[in-house]
């Protein structure tokens, strides 16, 4: 396997810090042990736990008014699975990587063979029609599996159908299909209509899963349309799973949601219909802002991942997980392993919580023990597991130190040519 960053660079960065997360390990285990909890048992479910990266996420990001191109950004999907493999490399944490498509179209063999040197699988394909691309026969301006011309809802089909087909060469097991299309006013469309015709090109899509795949589509409250969306929360997401069939899921985006929403609710609420599908991990402050995952409110992930060690256990329950950024300030690397190692201690935090005395304290209706029982395990310090686990696997303790030391940015960006950045767009 191609290790991007000289292993022997991580092993000198990790030696230097052994002796102290050793002492930190076996302080916080004894700790944890007056709790009953075995911290080697948590480890080990730490270590098996993967989040999946964007490929889109290495890129740097933009706003509506501008894009500034970073040093060193990747030319083409290959450079893309390279950036991916440092990420996993150091973080031990990111084993598959989310293709988007046509932004990342090359031959399945050339990309199959690529990841599988960088010890990278295939995690969801992604369509995308809410864009018009060159060459495109058809526009999406005004929507494309709900548009109102039934050759452009057949445009966008046929597009995610060739995913499915990409997908399937490069052993992906999942299409996850999210769509902008909507109004900007009043009366610009018929509601019901446009649902309609939106489940009706679905419907051709999900025919053309193979038997062992699963659809994902997502909700998203606005942008690019501001008066409606489509898809615009968690229940019309729900209503298009159940239509579609038992291989039909919904996928929560933690910045697709109406400000101040219960986002953890409908997380259990997902759960408790089997239609929870999976995750695109990030935060905001405003709106989608797709912020580094936990930057703002890393409580509201932890209470995220409560329900899903929660539910644990249920039969037929594997929800996948994926981080989703826009890195508009930051090295796209360092701020896509910051978040898997966020998502990572989210979900660490949540196996510390003392189920047995929560389900006590509601029974009772004891709002203060129940809310400190969660508080016990948001405020222990799991780093010590998380840097263990990385350094067990062969990763870095501390990934970014590592990442900074490698000198990799300045090594690509000699490759590179930088990217103009004059145009806007979201990214």
């Amino acid at each position: 396997m191609t290790s991007m960053i000289d292993t022997a660079l991580v092993e000198a960065e990790n030696a230097r810090r052994a002796a102290d997360l050793k002492d930190d390990y076996e302080s916080l285990g004894a700790r944890l042990a007056r709790r009953g909890v075995d911290i080697n048992a948590v480890k080990a479910k730490v270590a098996s736990y993967g989040v999946a990266i964007p490929s889109w996420g290495v890129g740097t990001g933009g706003t509506r008014f501008a894009r500034f191109p970073g040093d060193g950004e990747p030319r083409h999907v290959f450079d893309k699975l390279e950036d991916c493999a440092v990420i996993q490399q150091l973080t031990r944490a990111t084993p598959s990587v989310s293709l988007h498509i046509p932004w990342d179209k090359a031959p399945a063999a050339d990309l199959k063979a690529k990841a599988e040197a960088l010890g990278l699988g295939f995690d969801a394909m992604n369509s995308n029609t809410f864009q018009d691309q060159p060459g495109q026969a058809l526009s999406y301006k005004y929507g494309s599996l709900s548009h109102t011309d039934p050759a452009t809802r057949a445009q966008a089909v046929d597009h995610n159908l060739e995913c499915i087909e990409i997908g399937r060469a490069l052993g992906s097991k999942a299409l996850t299909v999210w769509i902008g299309d909507g109004s900007n006013f009043p009366g610009q469309s018929d509601f019901t209509r446009a649902f309609e015709r939106y489940l009706e090109a679905m419907a051709k899509v999900y025919a053309g899963l193979p038997e062992d795949w699963r659809l994902f589509t997502e909700h998203k409250m606005y942008e690019p349309a501001f008066y409606s969306t489509v898809i615009q929360d968690w229940g019309s997401n729900l209503m298009t799973a159940q239509a579609l069939g038992p291989k039909a899921y919904c996928l929560v985006d933690l910045g697709h949601h109406a400000p101040n929403v219960n986002i953890e609710m409908i997380v259990a609420r997902l759960i408790q219909a089997g239609k929870l599908g999976g995750f695109h991990f990030n935060d905001s402050k405003y709106g989608d802002d797709d912020l580094d995952t936990a930057a703002i409110a890393p409580y509201r992930l932890f209470l995220v991942f409560n329900e899903l060690v929660a539910a644990e256990g249920r039969p037929g329950f594997a929800p996948a997980h994926m981080l989703d950024q826009s890195h508009n300030v930051t090295d796209p690397i360092e701020s896509l392993m910051v978040s898997a190692m966020e998502v990572t201690r989210a979900y660490a935090q949540a196996l510390l919580v003392d189920r047995a005395a929560l389900a006590g304290f509601q029974e009772e209706n004891d709002a203060l023990m129940a809310t400190g029982t969660l508080k016990e395990a948001f405020r222990t310090d799991v780093e010590p597991i998380l840097a263990l686990a990385r350094m067990e696997a062969g990763g870095a303790i501390d990934p970014v130190a590592a990442y900074r030391a490698s000198g990799y940015r300045g090594k690509v960006a000699g490759i590179r040519p930088k990217v103009q950045g004059a145009s806007g767009g979201i990214v």
